[in-house]
């Protein structure tokens, strides 16, 4: 029997996005896919799903969060899963403070934090009609650790971290919230950080770095985990050991 539920996938047109909106497709679930710019690839890639349709949104435009939640829901009726991919970055030196303007935190804030919360708020109705929604949040190690490609998005993903448990403390029962906090993907992100990959595949337990596949496993897992909510799963090869 195919799976009835329906996912929307924000930032869904490559690396882990564009992983978990396949992962999803493939095992029967419609999915939304979405993007801000790379419009011809999201649209390719719902082309090649089963199911699958693109809307092409920036969520942090508030009118056009909701209106990627509404078109979701008037193209397949209703709306289960919820993955919150969709993010940005700057790549600047932790102790370069100079470089680190107002408008570098407001661009990341915007989409990291405000445009998370901007989408899940039009959801959570529509999550909550079906009973068993669920909302994944894509965090990163970077805001559980003192890493990452600069200090605004580090602050930017332990914000998500933090948003995760709030809000999966206000929306059970009928709502579940959860995120995946991965360490270094190799995604076109990773090119500037060729001395941390080796470091990874020197001293992580399972001695590699994650490929989207890795986590959108976790993350499709998640949206099946029917008795766990306001949980952060590190996804980093056991890096958080050493």
């Amino acid at each position: 029997m195919p799976d009835e539920r329906v996912a929307l996938v924000t930032g869904s047109s490559s690396g882990i996005g564009a992983a978990v909106a396949t992962r999803m497709a493939v095992s029967g679930i419609r999915v939304m896919v979405n993007s801000a710019r790379s419009v011809e690839a999201g649209q390719t890639l719902a082309d090649t799903l089963p199911g699958a349709a693109y809307t092409r949104a920036d969520i942090s435009v508030e009118s056009e969060a909701r209106d990627l939640v509404a078109a979701t829901v008037e193209r397949f009726g209703r709306l289960d899963v919820l993955v919150n991919n969709a993010g940005t970055t700057r790549f600047i030196p932790h102790h370069d403070l100079d470089a680190v303007t107002g408008q570098v935190w407001r661009d990341i804030l915007d989409t990291n934090v405000i445009g998370t919360w901007q989408v899940t708020a039009a959801a959570v109705p529509h999550l909550r009609d079906t009973g068993d929604g669920c909302v994944i949040n894509v965090a990163s190690l970077a805001g559980l650790r003192p890493n990452g490609s600069s200090i605004p998005y580090a602050a930017s993903k332990a914000a998500v971290i933090h948003l995760t448990r709030l809000l999966a403390n206000v929306l059970g029962p009928q709502i579940r919230v959860n995120a995946v906090a991965p360490g270094l993907v190799e995604t076109p992100w990773i090119a500037p950080y060729q001395g941390t990959r080796e470091y990874v595949t020197e001293t992580a337990p399972l001695r590699r770095v994650a490929t989207p596949e890795d986590i959108a496993d976790v993350v499709c897992d998640l949206a099946d985990f029917r008795y766990v909510t306001g949980e952060v799963i590190v996804a980093d090869g056991g890096l958080h050991l050493h």
